[in-house]
């Protein structure tokens, strides 16, 4: 074989082996839809399980809306266009944002309004993932009820039991259970996909459905029902935000490879299949997905659901790990504790503090909620919602970063946010059934976020009016120079063009000056990450002080020894043993007038206090850092 075939063979393996992992973390949630998807729509079309007969049109034209909010919203928006607004190979709501930043420029009222989309989209993610563990683990072991009613009583503890497991896994890492969450997933689509062919060619007809016409005929006959319907049809499609988030970690063609020849099929076939099942047999409406199987096979199969769940919960904890740990980067949240799980791999990250709060949400939903079904009520907003934003943010990207025109910009997107805002409508009927769950939950984060980004400006601006201009102090240092001692002093700052408020107070206290003094700063950039020979800036500043300029991208941690090690290659003999870290830290007071109400002023002073410490977040060993404390009102 030549050296080429043999690259190509290589590459051909390299493509299937992603693919098969993209079926594992990708594909998880919408992978289980099916267990509760169909179930909900065809109940809300029939206005209730209680009625024996059920209108075959009504069957296809629920299944007909299914299938076409998976060809449309997924393949068209997600698989089609999303998945090239990539940045630097990577995707997820504050990645387009990230993009749709950078297109419209820093400053002014545009670049406000697209972060206030982020924030609106990353609040809404929170929401759903409290929602989908709750959601998929009961949908799961909701079908032991129909193996053995006797264990009816039982489904909500054993639910608890799976997330408290779940949850409490998190801490040791998902490298080693990743690798096996491709192959179960593998297996999932294939037996969700075997009964459901084996149902269609029982009943053909159901074949029907493909027709777009069956779908639109039936929400222009039933009017509010066809509304109420259209909001549990969506149910089919959560999920589909995840083939954005998860780009960077496998890439644009194995996740459209795994999802037109694995996950697509396998999901239509089961949607249709339920539908035959259904015409054959009204009653099986009550739990269509798990009626389909024989009595013998039911319980390896509500095994199998249930890890299929809980790898789909996995996948939204993980990304909540991500999205926290970008927003952070970003300036949208404090500073939380990071602990990496992996030596090879530096995306595998848990954070405690988050997966306290996710894991007290979940069960509370858990025992507020006791059903998936009254659950799924609750479902559908946060991601409609991300939709809609997401869709504003790509019309930004398309226009602006691809050069298109405005009007052909419009003409690919205004269709889809069409669809996405009809499917918002139809979820919103559902606000007091439980869709005010992610709607409470996304306006607590989005007020923390905006809380957070505004107090953190305003203390910044207010904190830069009280310092010294560097270049002014250090030409008077230079001229009536204090006492000096040996070694390297680094003080950490925001502003690199002013004094930093550790060195001030230190020259005050200890009257005396290192041999060098080095100014650094750190900034977060608006691409995922950075590459080597871009991360350090050094700029000399009189004979015996320098600003070093340190660059992270979003989705990398900043660890300042190691970057600093890279600036020996530009003159500074960096060593860590003989180098002092100054940090301010600063004690917050409340101001009579700060400019924002009190109570806000109250919740960002308890946000930066419970914000992750800095040496610990920047990775400087302890031993070798001075804290200077001060006080400021805000």
């Amino acid at each position: 074989m030549s050296a080429n075939g043999i690259g190509a063979a290589r590459s051909h393996a390299g493509l299937w082996g992603l693919a098969l992992g993209s079926v594992g973390v990708v594909y998880g949630d919408i992978g289980t839809s099916p267990l509760y998807a169909f179930r909900e729509a065809i109940t809300a079309a029939s206005s209730g399980p209680e009625h024996a007969e059920l209108v075959r049109s009504a069957v296809l034209g629920v299944t007909s809306l299914i299938l076409w909010a998976l060809f449309i919203t997924v393949t068209l928006k997600y698989v089609v266009i999303l998945l090239r607004a990539d940045n630097n190979g990577e995707g997820g709501t504050l990645t387009l944002m990230a993009l749709a930043s950078r297109a419209v420029g820093r400053t002014g009222k545009a670049v406000g309004g697209v972060v206030l989309l982020g924030i609106i989209s990353a609040a809404l993610f929170y929401g759903d993932a409290v929602i989908t563990p709750a959601l998929s683990v009961l949908s799961a072991v909701e079908g032991v009820d129909v193996a053995t009613p006797a264990f009816h009583e039982y489904v909500v503890p054993l639910t608890v039991v799976v997330l408290l497991v779940l949850f409490a896994a998190q801490s040791r890492g998902t490298a080693k259970v990743a690798a096996l969450f491709g192959p179960i997933m593998l297996v999932w689509f294939i037996a969700i996909a075997v009964p459901g062919l084996v149902a269609i060619a029982n009943d053909p007809g159901v074949l029907w459905a493909l027709n777009p016409f069956y779908g639109i005929d039936f929400l222009l006959q039933h009017g509010m029902v066809g509304l109420f319907t259209l909001g549990a049809v969506f149910l089919a499609v959560t999920g589909a935000e995840a083939l954005y988030a998860d780009l960077g970690h496998f890439g644009r063609r194995p996740i459209q490879v795994a999802w037109l020849v694995i996950v697509l099929p396998s999901l239509a076939a089961n949607y249709l299949g339920q539908g035959a099942l259904v015409f054959a047999h009204p009653k099986a409406v009550e739990n269509p997905f798990f009626l389909m199987y024989p009595e013998w096979a039911l319980i390896p199969i509500v095994v199998l659901a249930t890890a299929a769940t809980v790898i789909a919960s996995q996948a939204v904890i993980t990304g909540a790990y991500s999205l926290t740990s970008q927003a952070i980067q970003l300036g949208l949240l404090p500073r939380f504790e990071v602990r990496h799980t992996s030596a090879e791999q530096a995306g595998q990250i848990y954070m405690p503090r988050v997966n306290g709060l996710l894991l007290i949400g979940v069960l509370l939903l858990v025992a507020l909620f006791r059903s998936s079904s009254a659950l799924a009520s609750a479902y559908g907003i946060a991601v409609t919602g991300t939709m809609v934003v997401t869709g504003m943010m790509a019309f930004i990207v398309i226009w602006r970063m691809w050069r298109w025109s405005p009007f052909a910009a419009a003409g690919l997107m205004v269709p889809f946010l069409a669809i996405d805002l009809t499917f918002l409508s139809a979820n919103m009927l559902k606000v007091v059934q439980g869709g005010w769950v992610p709607l409470a939950l996304g306006g607590v984060v989005m007020l923390v976020m905006y809380t957070w980004r505004r107090g953190s400006r305003m203390l910044f601006a207010k904190t830069r009016r009280l310092e010294t201009p560097l270049d002014d102090l250090v030409r008077i240092l230079e001229k009536k120079p204090p006492q000096r001692v040996p070694g390297t002093a680094v003080f950490l700052t925001s502003d690199p063009k002013s004094a930093p408020t550790a060195l001030l107070h230190s020259l005050k206290h200890y009257k005396v000056l290192h041999e060098k003094n080095v100014i650094l700063s750190v900034e977060t950039m608006h691409t995922p990450r950075v590459e080597t020979d871009k991360r350090v800036r050094i700029e000399p500043v009189g004979s015996t002080f320098m600003r070093v300029h340190l660059r992270f991208g979003y989705m990398e941690m900043p660890n300042v020894p190691k970057a600093l090690a890279i600036a020996r290659k530009l003159g500074w003999q960096f060593d860590i043993m003989s180098t002092s870290f100054f940090l301010s830290r600063r004690a917050l007071r409340p101001a009579p007038h700060s400019g924002m109400p009190r109570w806000q002023d109250r919740l960002f002073i308890t946000l930066a206090r419970s914000a992750n410490d800095a040496t610990d977040y920047f990775q400087i060993p302890t031993d070798r850092v001075v804290e200077v404390g001060t006080q400021v009102t805000v």
